[in-house]
C-alpha cells in the first residue's frame, strides 16, 4: 500500500485489511514522504498489529517506486495491491486465494464496486471476465489495480513515467501467462476522487498511449481510441448509477 498525504482515507483502507477473514497476510505500507498525518496513522496501525510493516521513502518518489519497494520487502507467495483510498471487502483475500489455487492462476482480479470521495457507494459495478485474454486486455483494461493478485515469482517491476504503470505491468504478465482469471464478485470498492488520474480524460488517454508504446505495440493510436471509447462509456454508466 503506497501512501502519500492520505490522512483522510488510509485508516479505512487499513481497517479493510485488518478485517479480512483470511488471517495469514502481511500489510506493507510505504509512506512516500507524506506531509500530513499519514505517518502517525500508519505507526498506530503497526503498533496495534504485528502483521503491519511500515517503510518510509526519504523523499517523495512516486507510486511505482513505492510499489516496487513493497514488492521487494514482501515475503508471501502471492502479492495483492491496495491503494490508500480504496477498500477490500472482508472476504476478498479468502475468496481470491481459493480462486487462484483452483485455477492454478498466475494473475487474477475481481469485479469492482465504486464509491465517491466521501465513501458513499454507487449502484454500478465493473464486472470481471472469467478468462481475460491478452487480446482482450489490449483493448480494454478491466483489471483495477487494487483488485489484482499475482504470484510473487511472476511479478515484474512497475515502470516509471507518465503512464498507467499498473496496466503496463498487467500486459507483460498476461502476455506471458496466457490470460488473467477474473472473479466476478465486487470484492474491491474503488474510491473515485476528484482529480483522479484515471478519471481525467485527456491525461488518462495520454498515459494509456504511453503504456502501449512501452509495451512495444504498433497502431497505438487505434488502441488508445478504443480505450477512450470504453472509458467514456464506463463513466456514463457510473454517472447513471449516481442518479
Amino acid at each position: 500500500m503506497p501512501a502519500y498525504n492520505a490522512e483522510r482515507t488510509i485508516q479505512a483502507s487499513i481497517d479493510s485489511v485488518l478485517a479480512q477473514t483470511h488471517k495469514d497476510w502481511e500489510l506493507i505500507i510505504i509512506n512516500d514522504a507524506a506531509k500530513d498525518s499519514t505517518e502517525e496513522i500508519i505507526k498506530a496501525a503497526q503498533a496495534s498489529d504485528s502483521r503491519v510493516t511500515f517503510l518510509t521513502n526519504e523523499k517523495n518518489s512516486g507510486i511505482s517506486f513505492s510499489r516496487n519497494r513493497g514488492i521487494k520487502a514482501a515475503q508471501g507467495v502471492y502479492l495483492a495491491f491496495l491503494d490508500s483510498d480504496d477498500l477490500w471487502r472482508s472476504d476478498k483475500l479468502e475468496k481470491q486465494l481459493i480462486f487462484m489455487q483452483e485455477n492454478k492462476a498466475v494473475i487474477s482480479y475481481t469485479a469492482t464496486a465504486y464509491m465517491n470521495a466521501e465513501g458513499e457507494p454507487f449502484g454500478y459495478s465493473l464486472p470481471a471476465k472469467r478468462e481475460l485474454s491478452y487480446k482482450d486486455l489490449m483493448h480494454r483494461n478491466l483489471m483495477s489495480c487494487s483488485s489484482v493478485m499475482v504470484r510473487r515469482e511472476d511479478m515484474v517491476p512497475f515502470p516509471h513515467g507518465d503512464l498507467h504503470e499498473d496496466y503496463a505491468v498487467w500486459l507483460v504478465i498476461v502476455r506471458k501467462a496466457g490470460c488473467a482469471y477474473g472473479l466476478n464478485e465486487p470484492l474491491l470498492i474503488y474510491r473515485i476522487a476528484k482529480g483522479s488520474k484515471s478519471f481525467r480524460r485527456i491525461p488518462s488517454a495520454i498515459m494509456m498511449y504511453n503504456a502501449y508504446r512501452l509495451a512495444g505495440y504498433r497502431g497505438v493510436g487505434w488502441l488508445t481510441l478504443r480505450y477512450a471509447v470504453h472509458s467514456v462509456a464506463k463513466r456514463l454508466r457510473i454517472r447513471g448509477a449516481i442518479r
